[in-house]
């Protein structure tokens, strides 16, 4: 099961973050990237009624619609998004809890790290991919390389920094897919009645990843 959802972050190669004020914001950003061709999509629990919008937009789109959940750092959280339709788990940090939760209950696991002994900490503990954050502040694609040195087997997603001039930079880097934000899930565009903007920028990464991959 966990192998299908993998196959699919990669596939698309993005992991768009988001972060909204409302359910129907959430609804609206989603909307828009799907119409830009990007399939996953990862909604923390910052989103009021995260758990809520979770369900409703699985039941909305149902397998054309690959979810996450984002900012989990307990079990619990883990647990009640899983249930709500999350297929992979993300945190900003290393919570072992939500890792074994998340394994426990199939699916796939995302942690955050940023040094060596905490990426690997992360790995070792039954991570599926480990998400470096906040990347770019360690000096970006660079960083990335730098990490998969010593531990090449590594998966890493990094997050932070992630614009549409340095994805091609980070899967060059190794990167196994990218988590961004506000470059791609455009809170402002929805605000100001242009899904528009939110759908050309979802085509310009799948074409950079495309690109890259060659």
């Amino acid at each position: 099961m966990s192998a299908e959802i993998k196959a699919e972050i990669e596939r698309v190669g993005l992991v768009p973050v988001l972060r909204a004020q409302s359910e129907e914001i959430g609804h609206a950003l989603v909307e828009a990237m799907l119409a830009g061709g990007v399939t996953v999509v990862e909604v923390t629990m910052t989103v009021p009624g995260a758990v809520d919008l979770l369900r409703a937009l699985k039941k909305q789109h149902g397998s054309k619609l690959l979810l996450g959940s984002g900012t989990v750092t307990t079990a619990a959280q883990a647990a009640a998004t899983i249930e709500a339709g999350a297929e992979f788990v993300v945190s900003p940090s290393f919570h072992p809890e939500v890792i074994a939760k998340t394994k426990e209950l199939g699916k796939v696991s995302i942690p955050g790290a940023l040094t060596p002994t905490e990426v690997i900490t992360a790995w070792n503990a039954g991570a599926d991919y480990v998400k470096i954050f906040p990347c770019s502040a360690m000096g970006g694609a660079s960083y990335l390389k730098s990490l998969l040195a010593p531990f090449p087997h590594l998966q890493l997603i990094p997050t932070g920094g992630v614009t549409q001039q340095t994805a091609a930079d980070f899967l060059k880097a190794g990167a196994r897919a990218l988590g961004v934000g506000a470059d791609l899930v455009n809170t402002q565009a929805i605000a100001d009645g242009k899904p528009e903007t939110i759908t050309a920028a979802a085509r310009a990464y799948l074409e950079i990843i495309q690109q890259a991959r060659k």
